[in-house]
C-alpha cells in the first residue's frame, strides 16, 4: 500500500522545500498519494468522511507542513480536529483506524536547528514542540516513527541542500 502525505502550506506557490517535496514526491504516484489541504479545501469545509476513506486506503500516513510560530498552520489543525473523531480515531464503536498506522512527521522549519535546543535562544528542541503531534498519534494507537525537518530556511538554502533535504526526506519516508 501507498505512503499518504497531507500536505498544509498556505502558500505552497512560494514555498521553497515545501513545494519541492511536493514535486519529487508526484514523480512516484505508485508509492505516494499527495493530497494538499489548501487546495482541495480553500475555504476550509473539510469533507470528513471523505479525508477518513483516503487514510483508510492507505498504509501510511505523513503530515507535511511548514513549522510556524512554534506549531502547524490553521487548516492542519482544523483537519485534525475534524478528522480524528471519537468513533473513528480513537474511542469505542470502532475508534481504531489509526491502530497500528505507520504515521510520521515531515517539517520546514525556518530557525537553525541549533537554535531548537535546552540551550538555544527558544529554549526548547523541536521534539519537544512537535509533542503534542506525537501525543495525538499515540492517543490514536498509530504507529508513530517520528519526524523528519529540515531546518534554517529563514537563512535561504542553497541548491545542494534542497537537493539533499529532498533525497533525505524520501529516504524517511521510504524507511518509516
Amino acid at each position: 500500500m501507498k505512503t499518504l502525505v497531507i500536505v498544509t502550506h498556505p502558500s505552497i506557490e512560494t514555498s521553497i522545500i515545501n513545494k519541492r517535496w511536493v514535486e519529487e514526491l508526484r514523480k512516484y504516484p505508485e508509492k505516494y498519494t499527495v493530497h494538499e489541504l489548501h487546495k482541495v479545501y480553500p475555504d476550509g469545509n473539510i469533507d470528513v468522511e471523505k479525508e477518513q476513506q483516503l487514510i483508510e486506503s492507505h498504509q501510511n500516513l505523513v503530515l507535511q507542513f511548514p513549522f510556524y510560530w512554534f506549531n502547524c498552520p490553521p487548516l492542519l489543525k482544523k483537519w485534525l480536529d475534524d478528522v480524528f473523531t471519537y468513533g473513528w480515531a480513537y474511542g469505542s464503536n470502532g475508534g481504531n483506524k489509526l491502530k497500528n498506522r505507520k504515521a510520521a512527521l515531515a517539517v520546514s522549519a525556518g530557525i537553525e536547528k541549533d537554535e531548537y535546543s535546552k540551550e538555544g535562544k527558544y529554549r526548547y528542541t523541536l521534539e519537544n514542540l512537535l509533542s503534542p503531534f506525537e501525543t495525538t498519534l499515540l492517543y490514536c494507537h498509530a504507529d508513530y516513527r517520528s519526524f523528519y525537518a529540515f531546518y534554517g530556511t529563514e537563512n535561504g538554502t542553497s541548491a545542494s541542500q534542497l537537493e539533499k533535504g529532498v533525497q533525505d526526506y524520501l529516504n524517511f519516508i521510504d524507511h518509516m
